[in-house]
């Protein structure tokens, strides 16, 4: 019997009449390179500076100025290129987008339409139950950011920050690939893991860093026309991004079942409210009359760069994993995880290669960590306990300091901060593992009186029986103990005593 996802449903909660219509999604992907200056101006690109302050003449085109592109944002849109896999258009050409925007004073924003930086390519995603798909990246092209309007400060009035504009980006592009929110919501956390395993991207989606704009449609199964499609744009979180999907794919179905028609539109979706609304007919390119910019040169890339640039690719995501798994022996489900992000990647792998312990620390990461780092909204570079203080964390569950249980007690000390290490916690808490042999019976011998009747139960049970009968034991042991006794040896002495 077929199970529903979660992708399958909707908002509020019921399956949606998937058996006769399916959907199709594609995504654009804008990514903020990480390069110090912009595009086509020396201006920063520092991110929270005071509004107006990072926009020079060349970002807003002022009459006399000349454009020269910046040569780390080629080379990170490049890395991209060879990071899925894709061709890397040799000559690529700048070109005009005219239109008018108030966070786009210049009129046209310069970006590529018919030659590329970089054409067509792949990336693989794993889904929930451990299938793979394909999905075709039709090219990723450099542009640059428009500005900014502010609404939320001024009573009645929008503001303008102009800081952004000029900001490079790459807009990538996929093939309609996609036949479920959960696996574009897969996709976008996969190129999430390529972007900042290059080092080309931050990934804060909080401040814009990748900004998802979704194509969605429905069509009847079995049809090969695909429907009409909606653009649902600017989605900053993988959440966002799964609700508005699934809100667009039930709004549609419910409009063509009720007689009604989709319009070709672009849509706004407010994540606080959960509301999506119309923003505005969608253009097609012609509307735009692209032009070549006659301002800059097209871009050459030789040989001699592209193999430079090929010598100093990471290890990526993909192949992090088999090693994980090949190498550490990690399951292919914890494998994805630990790799799908390089901070993550890499917070492991310090702390397996201190402790040495592999298995412990995925356990940990996959465990404490993530739990803690959900819970309080922040990202694992974000996390009070580093990787090196998780390390000294593992060594002392491994020397039988501290039990797994009490562990958890010293995590989160950590965590709040109450000790600089585990070392200090467990010394000013007293949480030193019990592991002297004679307190230990003596603390069982109490156990045991105190529950006479039980112990009876237990030597009249058969021995097949007895397995699990002995965990009452253990358990008021431990509690007797706060926690502290070492499991091993409690487990030992209380089969010997209740079996003699």
């Amino acid at each position: 019997m077929s199970q529903t996802t979660p992708s399958q449903l909707t908002t509020d909660h019921r399956p949606l009449p998937t058996a006769q219509w399916e959907t199709v999604i594609g995504l654009e992907i804008h990514v903020q390179l990480a390069t110090k200056t912009k595009i086509f101006s020396g201006a920063s690109t520092a991110f929270g500076a005071e509004p107006n302050t990072q926009a020079c003449a060349v970002d807003l085109g002022l009459p006399g100025v000349l454009p020269v592109v910046n040569e780390e944002a080629i080379n990170m849109a490049i890395k991209f290129g060879l990071g899925i896999d894709a061709e890397i258009n040799r000559v690529n050409v700048f070109e005009r987008k005219n239109y008018f925007y108030p966070d786009l004073p210049k009129g046209y924003q310069t970006t590529q339409l018919e030659k590329p930086i970089v054409g067509a390519g792949h990336v693989e995603i794993t889904l929930k139950d451990g299938a793979t798909k394909t999905v075709r990246i039709h090219h990723a092209h450099l542009e640059e950011d428009a500005g900014k309007s502010l609404h939320e400060d001024y009573h009645g009035m929008s503001g303008i920050d102009l800081n952004r504009a000029g900001t490079p980006l790459i807009e990538i592009v996929t093939e309609p690939d996609m036949r479920n929110a959960e696996e574009a919501v897969a996709f976008a956390k996969k190129l999430h893991s390529i972007v900042t395993t290059l080092g080309i991207c931050d990934g804060d989606m909080s401040q814009g860093s990748m900004r998802f704009d979704v194509n969605v449609s429905v069509r009847p199964k079995g049809q090969q026309e695909l429907g009409t499609r909606t653009e649902t744009k600017n989605l900053n979180s993988f959440k966002f991004m799964e609700a508005a999907i699934l809100k667009e794919v039930e709004r549609q179905i419910d409009l063509i079942e009720d007689g009604g028609k989709v319009i070709q539109e672009t849509r706004l979706y407010n994540g606080d409210t959960g509301e999506a609304r119309s923003m505005r007919s969608k253009e097609e390119a012609n509307d735009y009359r692209y032009f070549p910019c006659p301002d800059l040169l097209p871009v050459m890339i030789e040989d001699s760069r592209l193999e430079k640039l090929r010598a100093e690719m990471p290890e990526m995501p993909d192949a992090k994993k088999a090693r994980f798994v090949s190498d550490l022996g990690l399951s292919e489900v914890d494998a994805e995880i630990l790799s799908g992000d390089q901070a993550t990647a890499a917070f492991f792998e310090t702390t397996a290669k201190i402790s040495g312990d592999t298995r412990l620390a995925a356990n940990w990461v996959l465990g404490e960590v993530s739990k803690s780092l959900n819970a309080n909204n922040i990202g694992i570079s974000e996390s009070p306990v580093s990787a090196e203080v998780l390390a000294g964390l593992i060594a002392r569950i491994k020397d039988n300091t501290i039990s797994g249980k009490i562990a958890k007690q010293v995590f989160e000390a950590l965590w709040n901060r109450e000790g600089n290490d585990a070392d200090e916690v467990i010394e000013k808490q007293g949480l030193k593992q019990v592991t002297d042999t004679g307190a230990i019976e003596s603390m069982i011998d109490e156990v045991l009186a105190a529950n006479a009747q039980q112990v009876e139960n237990y030597r009249a049970a058969p021995p097949e029986k007895r397995g699990k009968m002995i965990g009452f034991f253990v358990g008021q042991a431990m509690k007797a103990s706060k926690g502290k006794a070492n499991p091993g040896m409690v487990n030992q002495i209380l089969k010997k005593k209740l079996d003699a």
